[in-house]
């Protein structure tokens, strides 16, 4: 029997990996084709989408998608890892942090900018993934790369023995490491820092309120359907029968007026047909769900 296609979102526990709740999911849902839109660090928690069947082909796109964090950040020590996962190579003592000092310095991570991304991470240098040449005792120089804070928020402040915790709300586009703001802010306060807690609250339009446990879908799966799915995270386009079944077999239709943005299209019965891009004037399929002959 073919697995139902659809979204999950899951709540991801501390210590997983995203693979791993791709693995528990699999065996749950009874089927291979599984997968998730952006990364989480084993020590994060929170929103993690997860695309079962023909979902996953949603998941490229969704991982696009604004996403939104609760972050505290410790002032006064640095790791190798630039969170709480790695070992400590520098202190300094910190008792208090003069607030407008602080406010600049978050005001200058904000905003778009050029951020150099943790050594320790996925990124692929010459094939080989950051995180094992760093293990390696090869520490790659990755070049810095352009993204987008939204909002940088500090909630709270918390001084502890020698240490200095910064509660805050981070809003960002997709590629944004959260551990080289922690780090790039403990830099420009001179004293150092990293992330020691990370939950994300938020992946476009899917909340941490919506997410699910484990337990939770293990107990019952309950997949968003997939049209569903698609007309909450991208903006929708209704078409007529004929032109749904000309979109099926691949046909370009007006352009959407909407740029380069994915846009769902749905035939009247509500199906999703296809997600949509204008190009050279014209709406072409990015991915199509329908079959030609639906």
């Amino acid at each position: 029997m073919t697995a139902i296609s659809g979204l999950l979102i899951v709540d991801k526990p501390a210590g997983w990996t995203s693979h791993d709740v791709v693995a528990k999911i699999r065996k749950v849902a009874g089927t291979k084709r599984v997968g998730h839109a952006g990364t989480l660090d084993p020590m994060a928690t929170g929103v993690l989408v997860v695309g079962v069947e023909r979902a996953t082909r949603l998941l490229g796109y969704l991982t696009l998608a604004e996403k939104e964090y609760a972050a505290t950040i410790r002032l006064g020590q640095t790791t190798d890892t630039d969170d709480a996962d790695g070992a400590v190579i520098g202190s300094v003592a910190v008792t208090a942090v003069d607030d407008a000092e602080l406010l600049r310095a978050v005001s200058a991570l904000t905003g778009q900018i050029k951020q150099v991304p943790p050594g320790v991470s996925a990124i692929k240098i010459g094939g080989q993934r950051s995180y094992r040449l760093a293990r390696a005792g090869q520490p790659p120089e990755l070049a810095p790369r352009t993204v987008t804070v939204r909002e940088f928020a500090v909630t709270a402040v918390r001084p502890a023995d020698q240490v200095v915790d910064i509660d805050a709300r981070v809003t960002c586009s997709s590629g944004t490491y959260v551990r080289a703001l922690a780090r790039d802010l403990g830099a420009a306060l001179g004293v150092g820092g990293h992330l020691i807690a990370l939950r994300r609250t938020r992946v476009g339009p899917y909340l941490a309120s919506e997410a699910r446990t484990l337990e939770q879908l293990t107990a019952e799966l309950g997949l968003i359907p997939l049209a569903v799915a698609a007309a909450a995270a991208f903006p929708r386009r209704d078409l007529t029968q004929a032109q749904a079944g000309a979109v099926a077999h691949g046909a370009r239709l007006d352009a959407t007026g909407t740029g380069e943005q994915p846009v769902a299209a749905f035939a009247p019965d509500g199906t999703l047909v296809a997600l949509l891009t204008d190009v050279d004037g014209q709406a072409r399929s990015l991915c199509v769900f329908a079959s030609p002959g639906s």
